[in-house]
């Protein structure tokens, strides 16, 4: 007999995410994994291509949010309009 496993599963899950869901489901991940302030960020999806827009402090942060959005189930393309603004002392 084979036991029984209870999977999760999560409606972000979905790989055929478009569109206002898609970005969404983007920026909470980015909030989750990058550990950038995302309160200057902005995710527009279109389909499955996702732009990102905004500011962040640095070039480091800027490469993170898009190596995150790009990993994101669904995410085709990933177009990275993020500007670097150094946030004065």
């Amino acid at each position: 007999m084979v036991p029984y496993i209870q999977g999760f599963s999560h409606p972000d899950d979905d790989p055929h995410l478009s569109g206002d869901d898609l970005a969404q489901k983007v920026l909470r991940y980015i909030r989750y994994v990058a550990l950038v302030d995302t309160s200057e960020l902005s995710v527009f999806a279109l389909d499955r291509m996702v732009v990102l827009t905004g500011y962040v402090s640095c070039e480091a942060e800027r490469g993170c949010i898009e190596d995150a959005a790009a990993s994101v189930i669904g995410v085709h393309l990933v177009e990275n309009r993020v500007e670097v603004r150094v946030k004065p002392n």
